[in-house]
């Protein structure tokens, strides 16, 4: 019974990150149920050898968000609430974000992305080549 609430608890908090951070990923229902069991099983592994709680929860939450620190959505989403947050109101900003997704796809695929991508010098260039996609994207189909 406990090994199903747990599953259930890193099933909610991957969904939780995937809904408002992945959104590309948030109905994949199968990742998310290995995710959540694997999370739990390397939770129960870690109480089992004698870690305390605190450490077990960092094991666990490695395993559930592994290769989930590095948004595409989350950076296109800072570019348009930076770049053209004055020609669109607040409560479009994210819509258009997740629009924009699928449109920036292949500038991603021109750089190799890892966790701590953000921090390197590539990140700036990223940016760049993202604000021109949006502006142009913008220019060819307006806003609707």
């Amino acid at each position: 019974m406990a090994s199903e609430n747990k599953i259930s608890y890193y099933s909610l908090r991957l969904k939780e990150l995937l809904n408002s951070s992945f959104p590309e990923l948030s109905g994949d229902k199968k990742f998310i149920e290995q995710r959540g069991q694997s999370a739990a099983k390397v939770y129960n592994d870690a109480f089992m050898a004698g870690n305390t709680i605190e450490q077990c929860n960092e094991i666990a939450q490695y395993v559930l968000f592994e290769g989930l620190h590095f948004s595409k959505f989350d950076t296109i989403y800072k570019v348009i609430c930076k770049e053209f947050d004055t020609i669109m109101a607040d409560e479009e900003l994210r819509p258009f974000a997740l629009k924009m997704l699928p449109v920036c796809i292949p500038v991603f695929q021109q750089y190799r992305i890892a966790d701590d991508f953000a921090d390197s010098p590539e990140f700036e260039l990223l940016y760049t080549e993202l604000t021109g996609t949006i502006q142009i994207w913008i220019e060819d189909n307006g806003l609707q």
